[in-house]
This record gives C-alpha cells, structure tokens and sequence, in this order.
C-alpha cells in the first residue's frame, strides 16, 4: 500500500467523466489518497491542489484530442509553483486524428512529462510504473 498523494482530472475543456472515475476508483483500491478534480480542470487547479495537498503526483486526462494544446506548459508551470519533484502523467486521446503514438509520447516527453499513455493502456501497468517512479523519487531525496 502506498501512502502517496496523487491529484487526477480530466485537463480543460474536456467533460469525459467515465475514466477520470475508473482511475480514482482504480487508485484507491491500490492505496493511494486520491484527489479527483474532475473534468474541464485548469492546469491550475491541478497545481493548487497538488500544492494543498502534498501530492507526489499529478495525473492528467484528455479524451477530446486538444491535449497537446491544454498540457502545453504544465511543467514549467509547476516549477514556478515550486513544484520540482512532482511526477507528471498524462494519458488519453491526446491529439486530433490518428497519429502515431510513439510520435505523441516524444511530444508530451519533450513538455516534461513522466510518462505518456494511449487510451488503451492496462491500469495494472500504469500502477507499477508509478511505483516505481515514486520509488525512485523517494529514494532521491
């Protein structure tokens, strides 16, 4: 069981509620205090709740395909806020289109992403990587 923090929600003006419950309910059973903002969340809100809170990690969704538009700048934005430890996840339809997905995770990588996941993606995977990542974290204290 994890004692960790983690802040989801679904990123601007995207109203997919179906997921953004199946990962808070998911999380939970898995040990995390979880905080779910919802859908059509503000980058920050995201931070202010992860400040608040004392997240570890904040996990971003988008279903409607302007991802790449409303997850620009999220991690330059959590630095500002002091937040320089926080894992950052992002998974969902990202883009418009079909576009190739190892194109999509360069992309949200190079805006400071942790990890980049597809709408398909086995929550059991997700769960071990960030795991691991916070593992990792922790142990770079």
């Amino acid at each position: 069981m994890s004692t960790h923090t983690i802040v989801l929600g679904v990123i601007g003006a995207d109203c997919h509620a179906v997921g953004n419950k199946i990962l808070e309910a998911f999380f939970t059973r898995a040990g995390y205090r979880v905080v779910n903002l919802g859908v059509m969340v503000s980058q920050d809100e995201f931070i202010d709740a992860a400040i608040e809170t004392g997240a570890a990690a904040i996990l971003v969704s988008s279903l409607y395909g302007h991802g790449e538009i409303d997850c620009a700048g999220l991690r330059d934005r959590c630095l500002e806020r002091g937040l320089d430890r926080i894992l950052l996840y992002v998974g969902g339809n990202l883009v418009v289109g079909k576009a190739d997905l190892a194109a999509t995770r360069e992309k949200f990588l190079a805006m400071g992403y942790d990890r980049v996941f597809p709408p398909s993606v086995e929550l059991d995977e997700v769960a071990v990587l960030l795991r691991q990542d916070l593992a990792a974290k922790d142990e770079g204290r």
